[in-house]
């Protein structure tokens, strides 16, 4: 009964957004089988072989994962087709190490090892890339997750590091980097027709390869949820995105260039981007973008290698009745990778961006000045150390320098220990920061004089100490496990201050902080056809007020973490074209705003129809609806969600 409700769902879509699939739907494939590319990613890795997994997040350049010095989890092209999952904040529910929470049907707060949002600020300590290019909003130092349609089907793999980045990766990589990386156009040919209907809304997803380049187009439409009293929320949206990717070039050059661009309508939940205290008549949100990255990777004759990468990303967002924001990012990195030698290994590079920043103001909210130029510069190195065949010692630093708090020094120092062949330690001690942004400095309430907010003139960057230590190894065939320990301090935390005169508010720093907290995660080959994936946090934080700080509320709203969460995965493979996923997630209450912790029940099956063809059916939050975020008052119920897709590749 179920999948005939969602194919008359699907049947209900207005007829002509069909018609362009007709064609493809109907047309027989002239080779019915899937692509090299395509039937690698539908096959399980072995768990060695994800342990010899390339990753490029933790020292810039290819390294196994079972040797990285840090917390790094990866989520495969496999583990996202196997999910069911219809988008990016979605797909990182898989990352045990992230806490991924929805507050309504588009909005999520993300985050690594705390600090998921507060009374006085969004999610800012995680930075985001997608194709070495940053999503990180300068506006407000966090990530616009509807904004982020990234074509699932593309994506080669996603780098979750919990823990610092800075000394690499630079301000604002506080708490973690998630690094998410698509296919070259050359592992993409061929056309790929993605269609999933369920019970929220539909998606389609176009695309089309050849030789080396790459055209993909999405296109989503989604309904509206409910708060706990039944009552509806104002969250649909719909979008669309469409993109293309070129990679080309031969012997000792690599050149990319892949660029993107997108536009949404949004229904504004309340109580809407920016709350005032004052109920407003909240529009719908027009959101829209686009982006243009190119990039040049030269071998050297000696071993290393030289990269040169540019883009430059433009984004509006228009959210009645609070603001107007439009936002033009131009940057240039560059890196250059020595050979090893009797020294080490050193990595350096430098990096420098320029922003526009135009802000229409309303009787709401202002943002002065309305117009603001920015620019960032940093230089940054990394040496890797052998001090023995089992040992290497690696020193980093960076110098990065901001327009709000001038130039930051963010350095790192880490010790990989290969105790046995399957088996490896490692620790490390960073200090990184995340520089203020226009929201923490430049926002004033209302839009006019007298202002009860008067922005933030003496906010500082907040600063983190960080302690890991860490284990990665095999103990067992078929058994991999990976666990930290971490100890964070934190300075200058933002707090918001009745001003001497007590007349107005205004921004400030004065608060600190400490969390201690241990992560984990496995897997396990039961059979050759069965595979279990577990993981699991536990999370301590404490905040005190600085000397002079009258933000009361700053400590105990602090936290919008859980304690522990923990997640269980089956993998199974029926048959040769037939598999069944089932995963469980707990995640504990937040304190903060009373929401209660719940469990959620996820299960797929998928059916390989032809080698050309494949039919699934997901279920997400089986056991029931349930509050992950935000007020009871505003807070939207995760529904429960059944879904048919229907993946075709010629």
């Amino acid at each position: 009964m179920a999948a005939a409700s969602i194919a008359w769902n699907a049947m209900k879509m207005t007829p002509l957004r069909w018609i362009p699939l007709a064609p493809l739907l109907l047309a027989p494939p002239a080779a019915a089988q899937l692509s090299a590319v395509a039937a690698d990613a539908m096959a399980d890795m072995s768990i060695e072989e994800l342990a010899n997994i390339q990753v490029t997040s933790v020292s810039k350049k290819p390294e196994r994962l079972a040797a990285a010095a840090a917390s790094v989890f990866v989520i495969t092209a496999d583990d996202i087709r196997r999910s069911g999952a219809a988008s990016v904040p979605e797909v990182l529910r898989l990352a045990p190490n992230l806490q991924v929470a929805q507050s309504s049907g588009y909005s999520y707060a993300i985050s690594a090892r705390g600090f998921n949002s507060s009374r006085n600020t969004v999610p800012n300590k995680l930075l985001v890339l997608i194709d070495g290019r940053s999503v990180y909003s300068p506006f407000f130092s966090g990530v616009t997750w509807d904004a982020q349609q990234v074509m699932l089907e593309d994506i080669e793999r996603i780098e979750v590091i919990s823990g610092p980045g800075g000394t690499l990766w630079g301000l604002n990589a506080v708490n973690g980097v998630i690094n998410i990386s698509t296919r070259a156009a050359g592992a993409t040919r061929g056309s790929l027709v993605a269609l999933r209907a369920g019970q929220r809304g539909n998606h389609v997803a176009l695309r089309q390869g050849a030789g080396d380049w790459r055209l993909q187009a999405t296109y989503l439409n989604e309904r509206h949820t409910e708060l706990a009293s039944g009552a509806p929320v104002k969250d649909a949206r719909h979008q669309w995105q469409a993109g293309m990717r070129r990679d080309w070039g031969g012997g000792a050059d690599l050149f990319s260039v892949h660029g993107n661009a997108y536009r949404g309508a949004l229904d504004q939940p309340e109580p809407g981007a920016i709350t005032t205290g004052t109920k407003l008549d909240l529009g719908t949100v027009g959101s829209s973008g686009a982006s243009l990255t190119a990039r040049w990777t030269h071998a050297l004759d000696s071993g290393g290698s030289l990269m040169l990468q540019a883009y430059i990303d433009h984004s509006e967002r228009d959210v009645p009745p609070t603001y107007a924001e439009r936002i033009q990012v131009a940057d240039l990195q560059f890196q250059h990778s020595l050979p090893a030698n009797r020294i080490g290994q050193l990595v350096w590079g430098a990096n420098v961006r320029h922003t526009w920043d135009a802000v229409t103001n309303s009787a709401t909210v202002a943002f002065l000045p309305a117009k603001v130029r920015q620019n960032w510069a940093s230089l940054f190195g990394q040496n890797e150390l052998a001090l023995r065949d089992n040992l290497r010692l690696v020193l980093g630093a960076r110098v990065e320098h901001n327009d709000y708090t001038g130039a930051e020094f963010l350095p790192s120092m880490r010790l990989a220990w290969q105790v046995a062949p399957q088996h490896a330690l490692w620790g490390g001690v960073s200090r990184t920061v995340r520089a203020p942004s226009r929201l923490d400095a430049d926002t004033f309430i209302p839009g006019k004089p007298p202002y009860l907010l008067r922005g933030g003139p003496r906010v500082r960057s907040e600063v983190a100490k960080v302690f890991e230590l860490g284990y990665r190894g095999q103990p067992l065939p078929g058994l991999s496990i990976s666990a930290t320990v971490f100890h964070n301090r934190y300075d200058h935390l933002r707090t918001q201050e009745v001003d001497v005169t007590r007349s107005f508010l205004t921004f400030d720093s004065k608060m600190e902080g400490k969390s201690r907290g241990i992560e984990m995660w496995g897997s396990y080959q039961a059979t050759p056809w069965w595979r279990l994936n577990a993981g699991s946090m536990a999370l301590h934080q404490r905040f005190a007020l600085k000397a002079g700080s009258n933000d009361s509320a700053a400590p105990r709203t602090s936290g919008r973490d859980p304690s522990h969460t923990a997640q269980l995965r089956s993998t199974f493979i029926l048959s040769t074209d037939k598999e069944i996923d089932v995963a469980v997630r707990k995640v504990a209450r937040l304190a903060s705003d009373q929401v209660p912790g719940y469990r959620a029940l996820d299960a797929r099956f998928g059916w390989r129809v032809r080698r050309d063809m494949e039919l699934s059916v997901s279920g997400h939050n089986l056991n029931g609806a349930h509050a992950e975020y935000g007020p009871l008052a505003t807070r939207s119920e995760v529904p429960r969600e059944v879904a048919l897709k229907l993946v075709w590749m010629h």
